[in-house]
């Protein structure tokens, strides 16, 4: 997304066309700007009374978990469900993507066997 225009320079082209009464047209051309662009403006101002550029932050999110330590209760109670079974039952509504976000932010590991893999394996013995 591009810089938006200084408001100095939103300001002046306003002016120009509703106190000084120039075109359009005339303060595209003196400011290099689009009319497109300063139809906009203007719509903006008509409908809010500011054309003041609009924030480009994006939103603040907010956490579904606050209480850490009681999810990591629910986690050691819950441990042996599906993340989709446990966010069905944790108390708020979330979804089953934040609990595995969650559960992964807590070091909460969901693995079957607590030995490593490669004890388990064989070597493949070839037979003959």
């Amino acid at each position: 997304m591009g810089k938006p225009y200084s408001y100095d320079l939103r300001q002046k082209v306003i002016n120009a066309i509703q106190l000084d009464g120039m075109k359009i047209t005339e303060a595209a051309q003196v400011f290099q700007l689009s009319r497109n662009t300063i139809n906009l403006w203007l719509k903006r101002q008509g409908e809010t009374g500011n054309y003041q550029a609009k924030s480009n932050r994006p939103h603040r999110t907010y956490a579904k978990i606050d209480d850490w330590s009681k999810f990591a209760q629910f986690a050691q109670t819950h441990g042996d469900k599906t993340q989709a079974e446990m966010a069905q039952l944790w108390d708020g509504e979330i979804s089953a993507r934040t609990m595995s976000r969650a559960l992964q932010k807590i070091g909460w590991s969901r693995k079957k066997r607590p030995t490593a893999t490669a004890n388990g394996i064989k070597s493949n013995v070839r037979l003959s």
